[in-house]
């Protein structure tokens, strides 16, 4: 293999000829995906019914396939559960937070934060009576005092790449007894994190996007060993209790992670989520992060050679200050990136501006990402973005 090489193409399903940029919304269908399932629906689900929770250990996936995910965030096994979306764990983080540090009246996080997690955290604001505090990105630390319960904030800017020191907020919190909520959605499986060495109290993150775990692939909730029985979920189910199949009036936490849990758990979305974190056997993160950081510079040095000012730079210039996504601005960018789509390099647009490119090295290898900065650069010399086609929006962009 290579330098350029992806580190392993061969497992996923990517149509020929496409070069996809967009893992950091979508990750690409591992090749096992399709079996998997279809075993599960054949051999489990209408074969053994209802007794596949048991028998196939349905019941366990939550937690099991959370384990797997362990070396890719740097946590314990039993600091990791696999459930809900990204929306509900955030509420259910947050909330048990905020219970946690009574007398504090203030939810601190950043402007232009993803909006997911900005309204989340405004509706529980306005629900209990509390203060959502929104301040610069580089203003966080300096923003922490007294009146913070947690501080609530998305590891890789959505938009930018933009990476926030964890470990750094981490200790100021710390040091002001406020807990931490990362969002980890645009970092996991792209970033050689380590929550433990970080001293992260709480994170979320999303199942889809470079974890491959499929469209509305479930979300992860670590919560740290230590925290985990000082926590009261707010959001209390049955899959959360302590005894569930005793069915009795009462609720009383399970203990440790499994008390996160709320409803049933959907288990053909936690298979295909196993599958997708497959794709990571025998690759450790620091190969990713090195390679995602050696894509990210060479794209962004073509596509500035080939289109000059034509686009800006919106991604942090050091590699060491960004994910694995980069993103340019341009005045007309969806109709740009309708146009890429149409030649087969398929990144996406964020408003207002936003060309946005994920780079996922796991299947993403340096030829692509060379050729699909020519076909940029030819698109933008050229003005063939700036036809009636291209300026017609989808509802999803």
């Amino acid at each position: 293999m290579s330098s350029g090489d992806a580190l392993a193409r061969e497992r996923f399903s990517i149509p020929q000829g496409v070069i996809y940029l967009d893992g950091n919304s979508l990750g690409a269908m591992p090749q096992a995906t399709p079996e998997r399932l279809r075993a599960l629906m054949r051999e489990e689900w209408r074969t053994d019914l209802i007794a596949s929770w048991n028998k196939h250990g349905w019941i366990d996936l939550p937690m099991t396939v959370a384990a797997k995910l362990a070396p890719i965030l740097g946590a314990k096994a039993n600091e990791l559960l696999v459930t809900d979306s990204t929306s509900v764990a955030l509420f259910k983080l947050l909330s048990s937070a905020v219970r946690a540090r009574p007398g504090r009246t203030t939810i601190l996080t950043q402007r232009r934060n993803f909006p997911t997690d900005l309204y989340v955290a405004q509706g529980l604001a306005d629900m209990l009576g509390l203060t959502l505090k929104a301040v610069a990105a580089d203003e966080v630390a300096e923003a922490i005092d007294d009146s913070v319960a947690v501080v609530t904030l998305t590891h890789v800017d959505y938009r930018s790449g933009a990476v926030h020191d964890m470990a750094a907020i981490n200790q100021v919190a710390r040091a002001a007894s406020a807990l931490t909520c990362w969002d980890l959605s645009h970092s996991a499986g792209a970033l050689a994190l380590d929550l433990n060495g970080a001293n992260c109290d709480l994170a979320v993150g999303c199942g889809y996007k470079y974890l491959n775990g499929g469209p509305g692939a479930p979300a992860t909730i670590f919560v740290a060993e230590a925290l985990q029985d000082q926590l009261s979920p707010s959001l209390q189910g049955w899959m959360g209790h302590s005894d569930p199949f005793a069915f009795v009036d009462d609720y009383a936490p399970a203990p440790g992670i499994a008390r996160f849990l709320t409803g049933t758990p959907s288990i053909l979305a936690l298979a295909a989520l196993e599958c997708g974190i497959a794709t990571f056997d025998g690759i450790t993160m620091a190969q990713i992060e090195a390679r995602s950081r050696d894509l990210t510079q060479r794209f962004i040095e073509t596509v500035e050679d080939l289109c000059g000012e034509l686009v800006t730079l919106a991604s942090p210039r050091d590699p060491a200050q960004r994910g694995s996504h980069v993103s340019f601005t341009h005045a007309d960018g969806y109709a740009v990136m309708q146009a890429l789509i149409e030649r087969q390099v398929i990144g996406d647009f964020r408003a207002p501006d936003l060309l946005r490119f994920g780079f996922a090295p796991l299947y993403n290898d340096e030829d692509e990402v060379i050729r699909a900065a020519h076909i940029l650069g030819d698109i933008i010399r050229t003005g063939e973005w700036d036809s009636p086609r291209f300026h017609e929006r989808g509802r999803v962009t």
